[in-house]
């Protein structure tokens, strides 16, 4: 964990957090030898789950192919809508003033992680609410929740992805989709304990939103953004996580006055 953390230093050294010169390139191998990395993110291609309203992921072929001068020579472009597939919801897309994707401190997308699994629960029940008794009942069981802490979500949805009438609870596109979704996500009561008593730098889940997929306010969004801190949506592999201990890296693409986009996410098991 030593290396880890210094790994980890390292990052946000190099991402601005500090003044001074560009420290000297570290070795390849270190913080990483002592252990496992695990990729928390889908990959964006044709099957890539986004909100029904959402303009999906396309991939254009630019080239691909032998040049005339001989090498070969490949090239796409992309576009696709800001929240979909493994995304950051940046505080400003449900609290006016707040941060947008660039002006996230980086410090804040780095840090140690606990995993709550509530995938029981929703096994039964895909319209569950993570409350705080789940809270309550992890902490009883780990330990406080610490201050600063990456608190990830285990609803174990992603092992429908991607299957987006499984997903999400319907594969339909458009308005008319939205209120046919179906999936878990947290409580807004849930979330304003969380920002008031263990000021997470970011909370996270394996579905498509961190409220739950029949919310018609968005109030957790409300109560998470207001407070600055940002949602991780979509990830995958929160099972090969301990409940603790873990560090998380997520990053996003840094979009000037983004309101969200794509993120590549890791854990670095202890």
């Amino acid at each position: 964990m030593r290396r880890i953390a210094q790994t980890l230093c390292w990052l946000v050294a190099l991402a601005g957090c500090r003044s001074g010169p560009t420290p000297p390139a570290p070795d390849t191998t270190a913080g990483f030898t002592s252990g496992v990395i695990v990729d928390l993110s889908h990959p964006y291609d044709e099957r890539t789950i986004f909100w029904p309203t959402a303009e999906l992921f396309r991939l254009q072929k630019v080239a691909d192919g032998v040049t005339p001068q001989g090498y070969y020579y490949a090239a796409n472009q992309f576009s696709m809508a800001e929240h979909g597939g493994t995304h950051i919801d940046a505080p400003i897309h449900f609290a006016q003033g707040k941060n947008t994707v660039d002006r996230i401190p980086l410090a804040q997308l780095i840090g140690p992680s606990v995993v709550i699994d509530v995938s029981r629960p929703c096994e039964s029940n895909p319209n569950y609410q993570i409350t705080t008794a789940d809270l309550d009942e992890w902490e009883r069981a780990h330990g406080r929740v610490p201050a600063g802490s990456i608190v990830l979500l285990r609803t174990g949805f992603s092992r429908f992805w991607p299957d987006a009438g499984k997903y999400l609870g319907t594969a339909e596109r458009g308005e008319q989709a939205v209120p046919k979704l179906h999936f878990p996500g947290l409580e807004p009561g849930a979330a304003r304990w969380l920002v008031d008593n263990r000021s997470p730098k970011a909370v996270g889940l394996d579905t498509a939103s961190i409220d739950y997929g029949q919310s018609k306010l968005f109030e957790t969004h409300r109560v998470l953004m207001d407070r600055n801190v940002p949602a991780l949506e979509n990830l995958t592999n929160l099972d090969r996580l301990p409940a603790s201990g873990a560090s998380v890296i997520a990053l996003p693409m840094k979009i000037g006055g983004g309101s969200g986009g794509p993120l590549r996410a890791i854990a670095i098991l202890p």
